[in-house]
């Protein structure tokens, strides 16, 4: 990697010795991820858009020819529609509420159609992708930003690498970011912690789901924040609503824990003003000071080996397409997995009494004869093994 140019520093942006071209130059000239990513993560930013049309795509690895998709050289409109496509449409047509200001309906008709070709193209190149709602406000912040032609692999390479276990065929992986709440806020604030321990962290969803693309409604504190998340690792993004709840304490000691829904339902809307570079500061410090690993409750020993959380953890250069398929596929085998896991603890439970002897006799065949027929394969063969001798010394 080239590391001739360094970006510059908060003292200099401070006294406007550094102007937009400088900035724009020395990303341009730079192969150094971890520069540009500080000047992203320090306080302002990457100043305007024109700065972030060359950074973002090398922060996401996306600034580089797309050889890693097998249908890259296809006309996109040629491949098969993918099945969440009726679902785009609906949001798309929900799309660019807040910003950009001032254009005409035609000229908002026109980025409507190119936000739908950019989430159609990339859904319909990678159809094991599973569309979300909320994926759109993401996806439309980074196309006024790029552009359509760069917004294309850009989105590509954040869906399948920075957000990936949003877009799997089931939720828990993304409920699973929320789990980590908990075990910061008890890290800082044991107190407040207890205080909000009656509702579930659901309340985040939405925000951390869509990069808080859905929740801020001015482009350029979104724009702003996602120099910041582009930069970070994934993890950071759960970090970041920590903080918003650890700002608003006073306002929430004053709703009594007795009332979940109140906490809830405040909880699930994030404060108007927002102070987005007081909310990076603070985060950057509280990722310091409580890193995932040392959080309590073994919390990030419960997140999947295969979650962005992880692969995406102290990365020192951007993963490839081919990777975050991989990774995507193993986190489909275990999501299979942990579901017949909950099949077969359920189906204990339903035969543990009182024919639990004659009940249970069927159940281990069952799973004997299904282990024989070949329903498990490769490294799953053993897993299950493990599964039917369990069964086998609960039987009679």
């Amino acid at each position: 990697m080239r590391r001739s140019t360094t970006l510059s520093s908060d003292a200099s942006r401070a006294n406007g010795s550094t102007t937009v071209k400088d900035y724009i130059r020395a990303c341009s000239a730079t192969d150094d991820l971890s520069a540009i990513a500080a000047a992203a993560a320090s306080r302002g930013g990457l100043l305007d858009d024109r700065v972030r049309s060359v950074a973002w795509p090398k922060l996401l690895g996306s600034d580089v020819l797309p050889t890693d998709p097998p249908n890259v050289m296809l006309d996109w409109r040629s491949l098969p529609k993918h099945k969440d496509e009726d679902q785009v449409r609906l949001d798309v047509n929900r799309s660019f509420i807040y910003y950009p200001k001032n254009e005409s309906e035609q000229q908002l008709d026109r980025r409507k159609g190119d936000l739908s070709d950019v989430i159609t193209e990339v859904l319909r190149r990678h159809p094991m992708l599973c569309y979300f709602q909320g994926f759109h406000d993401i996806v439309q912040v980074i196309l006024l930003v790029l552009g359509k032609e760069l917004a294309i692999s850009a989105v590509t390479h954040l869906a399948l690498l920075r957000i990936r276990d949003f877009m799997l065929p089931s939720l828990s992986p993304s409920l699973a970011h929320l789990g980590l709440l908990p075990a910061i806020l008890y890290s800082v604030d044991a107190k407040l912690c207890q205080h909000l321990s009656g509702t579930q962290p659901f309340f985040a969803l939405a925000a951390t789901l869509t990069l808080y693309a859905h929740e801020i409604e001015d482009y350029g504190a979104i724009a702003r924040l996602f120099d910041f998340l582009l930069a970070e690792d994934a993890v950071v993004s759960v970090y970041v609503f920590a903080i918003i709840i650890l700002s608003r304490k006073e306002e929430l000691f004053e709703i009594s824990a007795d009332e979940p829904e109140m906490l809830h339902f405040t909880l699930s809307k994030l404060p108007k003003p927002l102070d987005v570079e007081d909310m990076i500061a603070r985060a950057q410090k509280l990722v310091l000071e409580h890193p995932p690993e040392q959080l309590p409750f073994s919390a990030w020993n419960k997140i999947s080996a295969y979650s962005v959380l992880k692969t995406t953890r102290g990365l020192a250069k951007p993963q490839t397409l081919i990777e975050g398929e991989a990774f995507f596929a193993k986190q489909v085998t275990q999501l299979d997995r942990d579901r017949l896991r909950q099949k077969i603890r359920l189906a204990i439970w339903r035969y543990r009494k009182p024919a639990g002897g004659v009940g249970l006799a069927v159940l281990i065949g069952l799973v004997s004869i299904w282990i024989q027929k070949g329903g498990v394969e490769g490294t799953h063969f053993n897993a299950f093994r493990k599964i039917w001798a369990v069964l086998r010394l609960l039987g009679p």
